[in-house]
């Protein structure tokens, strides 16, 4: 059974820095997608950034240039590295995977989301 488990989230004052991890739990044999989605007060959720399995990424035109998705492969973690956060990126952000697990089968999994909260 896999398992995503978000972490990192916090309150930070605007212009500072957030790391957010997900850890992944359980046999995985491949991952063909991982992404950071986020969902604010009122709105519908949405794409942060995704990373494929060959490497290839994908940022929301808000967050280019200021947010990195990395994954280390054999921690079985992906980061979301946040810079220069605004009070518009406040938003519980959730772990997103398109994961193939110990039974072979194919699957998208969520973590339960971490609270990101950024402050004027």
């Amino acid at each position: 059974q896999v398992q995503l488990v978000e972490s990192g989230g916090g309150l930070v004052q605007a212009g500072g820095s957030l790391r957010l991890s997900c850890a992944a739990s359980g046999t995985i044999f491949s991952a063909n997608a991982m992404g950071w989605y986020r969902q604010a007060p009122g709105k519908q959720r949405e794409l942060v950034a995704a990373i494929t399995g060959g490497g290839t990424t994908n940022y929301a035109d808000s967050v280019k240039g200021r947010f990195t998705i990395f994954r280390a492969n054999v921690e079985n973690t992906v980061y979301l590295q946040m810079n220069n956060l605004k009070p518009e990126d406040t938003a519980v952000y959730y772990c997103n995977g398109d994961l193939v697990g110990r039974l072979g089968v194919r699957m998208v999994y969520w973590g339960q989301g971490t609270q990101v909260t950024v402050s004027s």
